[in-house]
């Protein structure tokens, strides 16, 4: 999400997906070697299978502290975005984000605690059943980098594991959090 906040050429292949539209996700990744996060989470069937070779990640956590997140940050955006004072670039990527995350992924039913949850959960479970196990790490950061490390056959680093995407990283790239 960051880099399409910092790139607005890239919003309109965002939007097409949020419209069911194909895209050419070489042209979408052209210049990268990987994807985090949304939007690109949404479209992970359709990444995994233009990328067969690549290898995906997906993070997990504790319900708790997965809702507590999300409910503070993803969740919060969600219901406050449309009064924000935005760039039109970026209001452009949260509407598309928020059609894909909220409508296609919770149903409308961001809010609800349970209902994320076992959206959330879901989600897990389908990743689970349809990336093969060699392809697939399911990971807690808080493991920290020894299973990554191991799972993408190479060395862990000498520093300590990130720790980034902090509620107020979330924020401060939208200028900060909304009361």
């Amino acid at each position: 999400m960051h880099e399409n906040v910092e790139h607005p050429e890239l919003v309109p292949h965002w939007q097409a997906v949020a419209a069911g539209k194909p895209v050419d996700w070489r042209k979408v990744f052209a210049g990268y070697r990987s994807q985090v996060d949304w939007p690109g989470a949404h479209v992970w069937r359709e990444l995994s299978a233009a990328f067969p070779q690549a290898k995906v990640v997906h993070t997990v956590r504790p319900e708790d502290i997965w809702w507590s997140s999300f409910s503070r940050t993803i969740g919060k955006l969600g219901a406050t975005y449309r009064q924000m004072p935005l760039p039109p670039h970026i209001k452009d990527m949260l509407d598309a984000a928020y059609e894909m995350i909220e409508k296609q992924t919770f149903n409308s039913k961001m809010a609800d605690r349970e209902k994320a949850l076992e959206a959330y959960n879901l989600r897990t479970r389908q990743v689970r059943d349809a990336i093969p196990p060699e392809r697939l790490l399911v990971f807690d950061v808080a493991e920290g980098w020894e299973p990554l490390c191991r799972f993408l056959n190479v060395p862990v680093p000498g520093t300590p594991f990130p720790h980034r995407n902090l509620r107020a990283d979330f924020w401060e790239v939208l200028g900060g959090e909304p009361n």
